[in-house]
């Protein structure tokens, strides 16, 4: 048995809490079943932005004859947008490699790690222990029971990023920000999309508006489907064959595709990793238990990312690898704050998103909500888009921003302002009231959304409150 300071499992956002480790000395393994960097880097948010932007690039194009100016999409080179997205991915992958190569005292384990006893993994033919242990073992596609979905070959998103060639028409199943992200680039590009969601709505997570606005965006370029049930999967000489069923309707309706999309969430990684038999608490759907110090039911092993099953963001990892670091080494802990975690969906329209939507912030307090559209500020009218809008909920009277939605173009930018307002010491808008907006530009519609703050679910005592 090899004895370790440091065990980490996952060698995404984990890899931040090797830094710590090493730099006190410790010796650290790495427990990693896939490729260095992790989901973002290797099958996430990097390479599917690079695909993204070209989706982007060709919807503007198209988008210009708005501003008077007629563009033409001359061809689409997939091979060298793939080529560019892997330059990323395989640059970044490589550094990483010969990074923990060339340091002492680190070891890597390139295979999935499962818990044989206390503070013990069993990585291959070998057992190792640490004293310390951290959980960054993220997650894995959720395959849904459909009938006949073993019988064709199926990609998600960790093998979508491998299609060599161009697909003629792709069959997406699940409306969340992997689907529509994937919907967005391959309508771009000029495949034919179809995608069939189980929930009534796209991004069911996101504000009514935002979910409303993106159907209808990407229902310009793409045949989507909400509400439905898949009923069965069958190979066809081209490829394959997606039957769906509307529940409120008796007839069933048949999506033909050379390509197929899985993706319909993820799932936890326990089965593999077993935490059960070093004594850590898993929920009913094997999500690593965590305190507010993200220490497990175990002393000394810590869980991070993913493998939570909540806020699956890279930047959220990184933060608790951040607060993980502190609490495994520090004589004082630090509790984890989630009070402002943001997110983007890079599809058509980009959404960004903060805190609270308004349902949830309308729970048990007094708020007020504001909105903008794009074109009431000059800027926002230049590029031409009347459905774009931002939206802001504060609390009531405290000025406390609970959350904000952008939904347009340049939109996680924009929301990234509220971000940092709601990591203010009082967390209210008014930096923002009191600041000089630049004219014109986007971040007046910002603006422009706190000023028309209006009470939502309650009546004022004298006038309304508003931003300025």
């Amino acid at each position: 048995m090899k004895e370790y300071g440091l065990i980490v499992i996952g060698s995404g956002a984990g890899m931040n809490v090797v830094d710590a480790a090493l730099q006190r000395g410790l010796k650290v393994a790495i427990v990693e079943e896939g490729p260095l960097g992790g989901t973002c880097l290797n099958r996430g948010c990097i390479p599917s932005k690079v695909l993204v932007h070209a989706a982007d690039a060709i919807r503007d194009a198209e988008d210009a004859a708005k501003a008077g100016v007629s563009l033409r999409v001359e061809g689409v080179d997939y091979a060298a947008i793939k080529k560019r997205m892997w330059d990323i991915v395989l640059t970044g992958r490589h550094e990483m490699e010969e990074g923990v190569k060339q340091v002492p005292g680190l070891d890597l384990y390139s295979m999935i790690g499962s818990f044989v006893s206390e503070y013990t993994l069993q990585v291959g033919n070998e057992l190792i222990r640490a004293p310390r242990i951290v959980i960054a073992s993220g997650a894995r596609a959720q395959i849904p029971p459909v009938p006949g979905l073993e019988r064709v070959k199926y990609h998600t998103y960790r093998t979508i990023f491998d299609v060599e060639a161009q697909p003629r028409s792709v069959v997406i199943l699940g409306g969340g920000y992997i689907g529509c992200e994937f919907a967005h680039f391959f309508s771009a590009i000029g495949t034919k999309v179809m995608l069939a969601g189980r929930n009534p709505v796209l991004l069911p997570h996101e504000e009514p508006e935002t979910s409303l606005l993106v159907k209808k965006r990407l229902s310009r370029h793409a045949e989507i489907h909400t509400g439905t049930e898949t009923v069965r999967v069958e190979p066809t000489s081209d490829g394959l064959a997606v039957t769906i069923k509307d529940p409120a309707e008796a007839t069933e309706k048949v999506l033909e595709a050379e390509l197929l999309l899985v993706a319909t969430g993820v799932r936890s990684n326990s089965d593999w990793l077993q935490p059960e038999k070093t004594g850590i608490g898993t929920d009913d759907k094997g999500w690593i238990r965590t305190d507010q110090y993200l220490q497990t039911s175990k002393a000394n092993i810590y869980a991070l990312g993913d493998a939570l099953g909540r806020n699956m963001y890279r930047h959220t990892a990184n933060y608790e690898a951040s607060i993980v670091s502190i609490n495994m080494f520090a004589d004082r802990k630090l509790p984890l704050d989630l009070h402002a975690v943001p997110h983007a969906v890079f599809t058509n329209p980009q959404v960004g998103q903060v805190g609270m939507t308004e349902e949830e912030a309308k729970v048990g307090r007094k708020v007020m909500v504001g909105a903008s559209k794009y074109t009431d500020t000059a800027m926002g009218y230049a590029y031409g888009d009347e459905e774009a809008f931002a939206k802001v909920i504060v609390e009531y009277p405290s000025r406390r921003i609970l959350g904000a939605t952008v939904v347009g173009p340049q939109a996680s930018t924009l929301v990234q302002q509220v971000v940092n307002l709601m990591y203010s010491d009082d967390q209210s808008y008014m930096p923002l009231a009191r600041a000089q907006i630049i004219h014109p530009a986007l971040s007046e519609v910002l603006s422009r959304a706190f000023s028309n703050l209006r009470p939502a679910n309650f009546e004022p005592e004298h006038h309304h409150e508003h931003a300025r």
